[in-house]
Protein backbone atom coordinates (compact mmCIF):
# COMPACT_ATOMS: atom_id res chain seq x y z
CA UNK A 1 0.00 0.00 0.00
CA UNK A 2 1.18 3.52 -0.75
CA UNK A 3 1.10 5.44 2.55
CA UNK A 4 2.94 8.65 1.70
CA UNK A 5 4.02 10.60 -1.36
CA UNK A 6 6.83 13.12 -1.52
CA UNK A 7 7.50 14.84 -4.79
CA UNK A 8 6.96 17.81 -7.07
CA UNK A 9 3.48 19.20 -7.62
CA UNK A 10 2.88 19.19 -11.41
CA UNK A 11 -0.87 19.86 -11.76
CA UNK A 12 -3.72 21.12 -9.60
CA UNK A 13 -7.24 20.51 -10.94
CA UNK A 14 -9.60 20.32 -7.96
CA UNK A 15 -9.92 17.77 -6.47
CA UNK A 16 -7.16 16.04 -8.51
CA UNK A 17 -3.42 16.54 -8.28
CA UNK A 18 -0.53 15.17 -10.28
CA UNK A 19 2.61 14.61 -8.23
CA UNK A 20 5.95 13.65 -9.78
CA UNK A 21 7.84 11.25 -7.51
CA UNK A 22 11.24 10.40 -9.00
CA UNK A 23 9.88 10.41 -12.56
CA UNK A 24 6.56 8.64 -11.81
CA UNK A 25 3.44 10.82 -11.91
CA UNK A 26 0.77 9.93 -9.35
CA UNK A 27 -2.82 11.14 -9.73
CA UNK A 28 -4.15 11.90 -6.26
CA UNK A 29 -7.63 12.96 -5.15
CA UNK A 30 -7.63 15.37 -2.20
CA UNK A 31 -10.27 17.10 -0.06
CA UNK A 32 -10.52 20.86 -0.50
CA UNK A 33 -9.10 21.39 3.00
CA UNK A 34 -5.83 19.87 1.76
CA UNK A 35 -6.09 21.49 -1.68
CA UNK A 36 -6.25 25.04 -0.26
CA UNK A 37 -3.02 24.48 1.69
CA UNK A 38 -0.94 23.16 -1.21
CA UNK A 39 2.25 24.87 -2.36
CA UNK A 40 2.56 26.32 -5.87
CA UNK A 41 3.16 24.30 -9.02
CA UNK A 42 6.72 23.03 -9.33
CA UNK A 43 7.23 23.03 -5.55
CA UNK A 44 7.82 20.06 -3.26
CA UNK A 45 4.75 18.52 -1.62
CA UNK A 46 4.32 15.73 0.94
CA UNK A 47 0.97 13.98 1.39
CA UNK A 48 -0.19 11.05 3.49
CA UNK A 49 -2.16 8.73 1.24
CA UNK A 50 -4.81 6.05 1.14
CA UNK A 51 -4.89 3.57 -1.76
CA UNK A 52 -8.36 2.28 -2.67
CA UNK A 53 -8.30 -0.85 -4.80
CA UNK A 54 -11.48 -1.48 -6.77
CA UNK A 55 -12.30 -4.02 -9.43
CA UNK A 56 -11.94 -1.39 -12.15
CA UNK A 57 -9.36 1.00 -10.69
CA UNK A 58 -6.65 1.73 -8.14
CA UNK A 59 -7.35 5.19 -6.71
CA UNK A 60 -5.01 7.24 -4.56
CA UNK A 61 -6.26 9.83 -2.07
CA UNK A 62 -3.99 12.34 -0.34
CA UNK A 63 -4.23 14.26 2.92
CA UNK A 64 -2.26 17.03 4.59
CA UNK A 65 -2.70 15.57 8.09
CA UNK A 66 -2.90 12.15 9.71
CA UNK A 67 -6.23 13.17 11.30
CA UNK A 68 -7.80 13.85 7.89
CA UNK A 69 -6.65 10.48 6.59
CA UNK A 70 -7.95 8.67 9.68
CA UNK A 71 -11.36 10.37 9.42
CA UNK A 72 -11.47 9.49 5.70
CA UNK A 73 -10.80 5.86 6.58
CA UNK A 74 -13.55 5.92 9.23
CA UNK A 75 -15.99 7.45 6.74
CA UNK A 76 -15.43 4.92 3.95
CA UNK A 77 -16.13 2.06 6.38
CA UNK A 78 -19.73 3.28 6.66
CA UNK A 79 -22.22 1.56 4.36
CA UNK A 80 -23.26 3.83 1.51
CA UNK A 81 -20.32 6.22 1.94
CA UNK A 82 -17.73 5.93 -0.79
CA UNK A 83 -14.46 7.74 -1.27
CA UNK A 84 -16.06 10.57 -3.27
CA UNK A 85 -18.62 11.21 -0.50
CA UNK A 86 -15.90 11.05 2.17
CA UNK A 87 -13.84 13.65 0.25
CA UNK A 88 -16.96 15.82 -0.03
CA UNK A 89 -17.51 15.61 3.74
CA UNK A 90 -13.88 16.54 4.46
CA UNK A 91 -14.14 19.38 1.94
CA UNK A 92 -17.27 20.74 3.63
CA UNK A 93 -16.20 20.39 7.26
CA UNK A 94 -12.84 20.37 8.99
CA UNK A 95 -11.99 17.38 11.19
CA UNK A 96 -12.77 19.41 14.33
CA UNK A 97 -16.10 20.65 12.90
CA UNK A 98 -17.07 17.09 11.97
CA UNK A 99 -16.06 15.88 15.44
CA UNK A 100 -18.18 18.61 17.03
CA UNK A 101 -21.16 17.70 14.82
CA UNK A 102 -20.82 14.04 15.81
CA UNK A 103 -20.46 14.84 19.51
CA UNK A 104 -23.51 17.11 19.44
CA UNK A 105 -25.39 14.84 16.99
CA UNK A 106 -26.03 17.74 14.57
CA UNK A 107 -27.42 16.19 11.40
CA UNK A 108 -28.17 19.70 10.09
CA UNK A 109 -24.46 20.44 9.68
CA UNK A 110 -23.96 17.32 7.54
CA UNK A 111 -27.05 17.79 5.37
CA UNK A 112 -25.57 21.06 4.06
CA UNK A 113 -22.76 19.11 2.37
CA UNK A 114 -23.55 18.30 -1.28
CA UNK A 115 -24.51 14.64 -1.69
CA UNK A 116 -25.47 14.12 1.96
CA UNK A 117 -29.16 13.58 2.62
CA UNK A 118 -30.95 13.30 5.93
CA UNK A 119 -30.70 9.49 6.12
CA UNK A 120 -27.00 9.46 5.26
CA UNK A 121 -26.35 12.21 7.82
CA UNK A 122 -28.14 10.25 10.53
CA UNK A 123 -26.23 7.07 9.61
CA UNK A 124 -22.94 9.00 9.75
CA UNK A 125 -23.73 10.38 13.20
CA UNK A 126 -24.72 6.94 14.47
CA UNK A 127 -21.69 5.14 13.02
CA UNK A 128 -19.14 7.80 14.06
CA UNK A 129 -20.49 8.29 17.59
CA UNK A 130 -17.81 7.23 20.04
CA UNK A 131 -15.23 6.91 17.25
CA UNK A 132 -14.82 10.55 16.32
CA UNK A 133 -16.53 13.08 18.59
CA UNK A 134 -15.73 11.63 22.00
CA UNK A 135 -12.09 12.74 22.03
CA UNK A 136 -12.90 16.33 21.17
CA UNK A 137 -13.59 17.34 24.79
CA UNK A 138 -16.20 20.03 24.30
CA UNK A 139 -16.13 22.37 27.33
CA UNK A 140 -19.05 22.40 29.72
CA UNK A 141 -19.89 18.71 29.41
CA UNK A 142 -22.97 17.22 27.81
CA UNK A 143 -25.45 19.78 29.17
CA UNK A 144 -23.54 22.74 27.76
CA UNK A 145 -23.04 20.84 24.52
CA UNK A 146 -26.79 20.23 24.28
CA UNK A 147 -27.62 23.90 24.94
CA UNK A 148 -25.01 25.05 22.43
CA UNK A 149 -26.34 22.57 19.89
CA UNK A 150 -29.91 23.80 20.39
CA UNK A 151 -28.84 27.44 20.05
CA UNK A 152 -26.82 26.63 16.91
CA UNK A 153 -29.73 24.71 15.36
CA UNK A 154 -32.10 27.59 16.13
CA UNK A 155 -29.79 30.10 14.41
CA UNK A 156 -29.36 27.80 11.40
CA UNK A 157 -33.16 27.39 11.19
CA UNK A 158 -33.48 31.19 11.16
CA UNK A 159 -31.30 31.26 8.05
CA UNK A 160 -27.92 32.26 9.48
CA UNK A 161 -24.82 30.63 7.97
CA UNK A 162 -22.61 28.20 9.91
CA UNK A 163 -19.93 30.89 10.32
CA UNK A 164 -22.40 33.53 11.54
CA UNK A 165 -23.98 31.09 13.99
CA UNK A 166 -20.59 29.90 15.29
CA UNK A 167 -19.39 33.47 15.85
CA UNK A 168 -22.63 34.37 17.62
CA UNK A 169 -22.39 31.33 19.92
CA UNK A 170 -18.93 32.46 21.02
CA UNK A 171 -20.62 35.58 22.42
CA UNK A 172 -22.92 33.48 24.65
CA UNK A 173 -21.48 32.91 28.15
CA UNK A 174 -20.88 29.31 29.23
CA UNK A 175 -23.80 27.79 31.16
CA UNK A 176 -26.47 30.01 29.57
CA UNK A 177 -29.86 28.37 28.97
CA UNK A 178 -31.19 27.78 25.47
CA UNK A 179 -33.80 30.56 25.27
CA UNK A 180 -31.49 33.15 26.86
CA UNK A 181 -28.62 31.92 24.67
CA UNK A 182 -30.69 32.41 21.51
CA UNK A 183 -31.56 35.96 22.59
CA UNK A 184 -27.90 36.78 23.29
CA UNK A 185 -26.76 35.23 20.00
CA UNK A 186 -29.37 37.18 18.04
CA UNK A 187 -28.30 40.38 19.81
CA UNK A 188 -24.66 39.68 18.87
CA UNK A 189 -25.70 39.04 15.23
CA UNK A 190 -27.68 42.28 15.05
CA UNK A 191 -24.61 44.27 16.17
CA UNK A 192 -22.40 42.63 13.50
Amino acid sequence: MIGRLSGTLLEKNPPQLLIDCQGVGYEVGVPMSTFYNLPGLGEKVVLLTHLAVREDAHLLYGFATAEEREVFRQLIKIAGVGARTALSILSGLSVSELSAAVTRQEAGRLVKIPGIGKKTAERLLLELKGKLGADLGIPGGAEQGDATSDILNALLALGYSDKEAALAIKQVPSGTGVSEGIKLALKALSKG
